[in-house]
C-alpha cells in the first residue's frame, strides 16, 4: 500500500486536443496589414483578443474593431474584456474607426463594443456614428455590427437599423439553460427577441453565435438552433469555448470536429443561411461571406 499522502486538488484543466492547435498567421496581406497595426497603433479585436483566425480573415481583407472602449459595464464568465467603470465616450472615435479601416484598405469590417449599461443611450449613437463615418470614408467597404442587447430597448436597436448594415449581428453564446452563469447580467429570451426585432424592421442578414464546451447538452444546442431560426436568423457561428483565464468559467468538454460537423448539418436543414460550425470559429469568421 502506498503511503503518499493524497491531498485535495482542484481538477486540472483540460489538455487542449490536437485540432485545437492553430497555425502561426502568414501571408504578404498578413505582414502588410500587421506592419499598418503595429505603426499607426490601430486597435483590432483580431490582435487584442489574439484571434486563431486573424491570418486567414486578414488576408481575406476582413478585420474586427470594438468601439466603446476596453471597460465592460458587465460581467460574463466567459469574457476576457474588463469589468468596471467605462470611461467618458470618445466622441472622436468613429473617424478614428474609419481611418484604420481606410489604412488597412478593409473590405469587410466587423464592428463589436463592450455593454455601456451606464450610458442613457447604451452606447448606440456611438454606433450610428461610427457606421456613417465608416460609410463616409470607405464607401465601398461593407459592414457587420456585432451589437450587445442594448436591454432590449427597441429605441437603441432602431438607430442600428436606420443605419442598415449589411448584416447585424448579436450572440446567443449559450444555451438557455446555462445563460445565467455565462452570461450574468443577459437573457436568453431577450437576446432571441432583439435579433427578431432586427428582422422585422428589415435587417437583410441577421446573425448569431454560440460557444460550446460549457456543459450544454446536445439537445439544448439543437433546442437553441431552433429558437435561432424561429426568430428569423440567416447566420450562425458554432465554436469551441476556451478559458481566457483560471477566474474564468472552466472548459467542460472539448467538442469533437465530426461533432460540429454534425451541427453544422442540423443548422443547414433548419434553413439557415451560412453555418460556420468548428472548434476554432469566432464570430466574425468567414464574415464576408455572411452578407450574401
Amino acid at each position: 500500500m502506498s503511503t503518499d499522502t493524497i491531498t485535495p486538488n482542484k481538477p486540472k484543466p483540460k489538455a487542449k486536443p490536437k485540432w485545437l492547435r492553430v497555425k502561426l498567421p502568414t501571408g504578404k496581406k498578413y505582414t502588410e496589414l500587421r506592419s499598418l497595426v503595429d505603426k499607426y497603433d490601430l486597435h483590432t479585436i483580431c490582435t487584442s483578443g489574439s484571434c486563431p483566425n486573424m491570418g486567414e480573415c486578414w488576408s481575406e481583407g476582413t478585420a474586427t474593431f470594438m468601439i466603446l472602449g476596453n471597460v465592460c459595464t458587465r460581467s460574463c464568465g466567459f469574457c476576457g474584456v474588463k469589468t468596471g467603470r467605462p470611461e467618458t465616450v470618445d466622441w472622436d472615435e468613429p473617424e478614428k474607426v474609419a481611418r484604420s479601416i481606410k489604412i488597412m484598405k478593409i473590405k469587410h469590417a466587423v464592428i463589436t463594443s463592450v455593454d455601456r449599461d451606464d450610458l442613457k443611450d447604451m452606447g448606440s449613437i456611438i454606433w450610428a456614428e461610427t457606421v456613417k463615418a465608416i460609410r463616409r470614408m470607405n464607401p465601398e467597404t461593407t459592414l457587420e455590427t456585432l451589437i450587445p442587447d442594448f436591454q432590449g430597448n427597441e429605441r437603441n436597436i432602431d438607430r442600428i437599423v436606420e443605419v442598415m448594415p449589411e448584416v447585424v449581428s448579436h450572440n446567443m453564446e449559450t444555451v438557455k439553460r446555462l445563460t445565467r452563469e455565462v452570461r450574468i447580467q443577459a437573457k436568453y429570451e431577450r437576446s432571441l427577441a432583439v435579433l427578431k426585432y432586427l428582422k422585422d424592421q428589415g435587417i437583410n442578414r441577421t446573425k448569431s453565435g454560440i460557444m460550446l464546451g460549457l456543459g450544454e447538452k446536445e439537445e439544448e444546442v439543437i433546442e437553441t438552433l431552433h429558437d435561432l431560426r424561429a426568430a428569423g436568423v440567416d447566420v450562425v457561428t458554432i465554436g469551441q469555448y476556451l478559458q481566457p483565464s483560471k477566474k474564468h468559467l472552466p472548459v467542460k468538454q472539448f467538442i469533437t470536429p465530426d461533432q460540429f460537423k454534425k451541427y453544422e448539418q442540423i443548422g443547414l436543414d433548419l434553413g439557415f443561411r451560412h453555418v460556420e460550425s468548428s472548434a476554432l470559429v469566432r464570430s466574425s469568421y468567414k464574415a464576408q461571406k455572411h452578407i450574401n
